[in-house]
């Protein structure tokens, strides 16, 4: 037997390819976390790279103030916003939190007393449930000192995947034409122009989804400022940024309202609990197939699919890289199966 090229093809070579086949497909199930967080950083290089560019283009006249220095630019503004959210709004929680807790044992009581009116809770014992609520604590604590290896392993991870972003944003050119070297220059030129258009849809997934959480934050932090709910910018900035974060993102954020709300009245906890589904309820029928399908072009079922297959590939990162990897699929579907003649 003979391949294409004319030269001979025996069964020890067979085996050979299949061995190195079983082998690579063995150390990258192996290396599979590090292979995730290579692929997701390289997704949000590709995705953040209209942002940089548009940065770029900004302009004062003739004068453009970012040209060369975009990514720096970016980079210092979100440095800032972050250093800015923290101070302002999380330091007021921490403070609370902490007073809170220093005046827990007196106003626990005094809680327990309130409870008392809500139906089905007059039938609760004081030191009892004191008690109970004591012991739930000390194992809280537990819990949190051993999970602190865990906790340093998730912020050494988001780190090295905010350092890999940086550097594909700052070498992805080199890295995407050495990517390209391992194919024929007819099939190259091909894959480059099939990539590059679906780096410009999947741009177009960030500037849809950025719209669809600046709407959930504003929107939210007037509800929290109506309701007069304690740390309503901070809730409301939140809120929207979770929303990148498909279902888990919107179940933290109004967990964290209504807790939030709670230590203060029933009411504000109500008008939370209304408000929520509601607006979970307009954004899926009217603004994401207005906003995100349009900007993805992709159907509503294809991006629930995506959505479902990536949060269980790999959970909460999965589901934030579904809808514009789903994107890239399609796009290569397109190009190598329904249109499989060259353009």
């Amino acid at each position: 037997m003979t391949t294409s090229n004319g030269n001979p093809r025996t069964v020890r070579s067979d085996i050979v390819f299949v061995f190195a086949l079983l082998l690579t497909c063995y150390v990258a199930w192996l290396i599979r976390d590090v292979l995730i967080m290579l692929y997701v950083s390289a997704l949000f290089a590709v995705v953040l790279g209209p942002l940089v560019r548009s940065t770029a283009h900004l302009a004062i006249g003739r004068w453009h103030p970012f040209r060369g220095k975009a990514f720096y630019a970016v980079l210092l503004l979100a440095i800032a916003a972050a250093s800015v959210f923290s101070f302002q709004a999380l330091l007021p929680v921490v403070r609370d939190m902490r007073d809170i807790g220093g005046e827990m044992p007196t106003r626990l009581p005094d809680l327990l007393e309130k409870l008392k009116h809500v139906p089905f809770a007059d039938r609760l014992n004081n030191a009892q449930t004191i008690a109970q609520l004591q012991n739930l604590a000390s194992q809280a604590g537990a819990y949190l000192f051993h999970s602190i290896g865990t906790w340093a392993d998730w912020a050494f991870e988001f780190a090295m995947s905010i350092v890999l972003t940086v550097y594909f944003m700052l070498e992805g050119k080199h890295s995407y034409q050495w990517f390209l070297s391992f194919f024929p220059p007819p099939n190259r030129d091909r894959l480059d122009k099939t990539l590059q258009r679906a780096g410009v849809r999947m741009g177009r997934w960030l500037i849809g989804q950025g719209a669809l959480m600046l709407i959930l934050g504003i929107t939210s932090t007037i509800v929290y400022l109506s309701l007069h709910v304690r740390y309503a910018y901070a809730l409301g900035l939140l809120t929207g940024l979770l929303n990148i974060i498909p279902v888990i993102g919107g179940v933290v954020a109004i967990g964290l309202a209504l807790l939030v709300g709670a230590m203060d009245s029933w009411g504000r906890v109500a008008g939370i609990a209304i408000f929520y589904p509601l607006y979970l309820w307009i954004e899926n029928t009217y603004m994401i197939p207005r906003i995100m399908r349009t900007s993805v072009n992709l159907p509503g079922i294809a991006i629930l699919a995506s959505l479902l297959i990536g949060s269980a590939l790999a959970g909460v990162v999965g589901a934030m890289v579904s809808v514009p990897t789903a994107v890239l699929v399609a796009v290569l579907v397109d190009e190598y199966l329904v249109n499989k003649t060259p353009a």
